[in-house]
């Protein structure tokens, strides 16, 4: 009889939580989970950007010993109002330096990456470079760094979990093996031959092409299934945020394009499906709420409540599937593009995007004027070279300057 190894699963009797962007929709969930689990979890530091009132909520129940704030006027709003309820022994920082010292530090062994968009690169890394237990919700750190980060992960010997649905169900329905080493996978060596990463179309999959010039942030934001922050919510009404699933799939499973498909699920009760060899379609399902794939990871191996309700295979909606129309998704089609094209084209697709995405949010372009602004941007900078993190901090600031300027040629009137 042959012995098989088991695998080194990286766990600790109390597990000393940071959370990065606690403020957020990731943030409050993760709260959320642990709140279920006192036991388990020590919320050693948290931070926000500008979220002063709900911060302090959060120290009040789960006492961090540190926190940082976005800039000195929230960190002095923060330390005042904490003195108030007598809780002033929590040490207050701001700024990116202070992020990055906290993911670093030796008082946490596991970092929930939070912080929406290219903002939360740095403080990520260092939790990888400081070879914690990362939970990866930023999937931009990814996007942007690629084969920088996964070198980093390897060199650390970081545990990185992913907390995004569709690529924590990938996860799940991988091998062990695979599991043991994300970021540096051999899936055809397991019998795997496809991923298949779902989506749901966001909220006009139904609507007609010539509408969506006029639809409004208000409309972009009302997402049919997820209860998401309204970045993402827009980039979910674009299927720009599957496009970056789809770069961070490729990295994080060390795959290559053609081997991940898109595959529209407007139910959202499949998160994602692994296809094998033999014919075989492993996927993971749940009701649509990001406390499950953060449970699991916060407790991985083990599995834990989170609070989320059992699926009911009797009320669940059948499941359908389509083919993704790329006329109706742009955006989608240009991040495969992008996957394709390399890291500087990755690099630019993010910064553009969370420019015009921002200033859509801001009703001073239209709807469809984000993708003319992404196109734009990765068609300039797709040629850089990109090589190291610095490079990459670069390219980001280029690509964003370069997007504010070329605004003025959508014209707000036609708003």
């Amino acid at each position: 009889m042959s012995v098989i190894e088991e695998k080194p699963f990286n766990q600790l009797s109390t597990r000393k939580l940071c959370i990065l962007g606690s403020t957020g929709s990731i943030g409050k969930s993760t709260l959320d989970v642990v709140r279920l689990h006192p036991e388990k979890f020590n919320v050693a530091s948290l931070s926000a950007n500008t979220s002063v009132d709900k911060l302090v909520e959060q120290c009040i129940e789960f006492r961090p010993h540190t926190v940082v704030m976005g800039s000195s006027k929230h960190a002095e709003l923060l330390t005042l109002r904490l003195v108030k309820e007598n809780l002033g022994d929590i040490t207050v920082k701001f700024g990116n330096d202070a992020l990055i010292e906290l993911a670093y530090s030796s008082d946490t062994d596991t970092v929930m990456a939070a912080i929406v968009g290219a903002a939360g690169l740095m403080p990520t890394l260092a939790a990888v470079k400081a070879g914690k237990r990362v939970l990866l919700a930023n999937k931009e750190a990814l996007v942007t760094s690629g084969a920088i980060f996964i070198d980093a992960v390897k060199q650390s010997g970081a545990e990185l979990l992913p907390i995004d649905s569709e690529h924590n169900a990938i996860f799940q329905s991988l091998p062990w093996q695979e599991q043991a080493r994300v970021g540096h996978c051999q899936l055809s060596q397991n019998g795997i031959s496809k991923i298949l990463l779902t989506g749901s179309g966001g909220p006009f999959r139904t609507l007609p092409l010539s509408e969506l010039e006029k639809v409004t942030p208000a409309q972009a934001c009302a997402h049919p299934n997820w209860d998401m922050g309204r970045k993402i919510s827009v980039d979910s009404a674009t299927m720009m945020n599957k496009g970056l699933e789809f770069i961070e799939a490729k990295w994080l499973f060390n795959v290559e394009a053609d081997d991940i498909q898109v595959v529209l699920h407007p139910q959202s009760t499949i998160h994602s499906m692994v296809q094998y060899l033999d014919g075989s379609v492993i996927a993971q399902m749940g009701n649509p709420d990001m406390r499950t794939p953060i449970a699991h990871a916060l407790a991985y191996p083990e599995r834990i409540e989170s609070g989320v309700a059992p699926l009911d295979f009797f009320t669940t909606p059948s499941f359908d599937f389509q083919a993704v129309d790329y006329q109706k998704y742009p955006n989608l089609k240009l991040a495969i593009e992008a996957c394709r094209m390399g890291q500087a084209a990755c690099t630019a697709l993010n910064a553009a995007n969370e420019v015009a995405v921002a200033v859509f949010l801001d009703e001073r372009i239209k709807f469809t004027d984000i993708y003319k602004i992404n196109e734009t941007s990765v068609k300039k900078f797709v040629s850089e070279q990109v090589s190291n993190i610095n490079e990459v901090i670069s390219l980001d600031k280029r690509v964003r300057e370069f997007a504010n300027s070329i605004l003025s040629n959508f014209t707000i009137k036609n708003v």
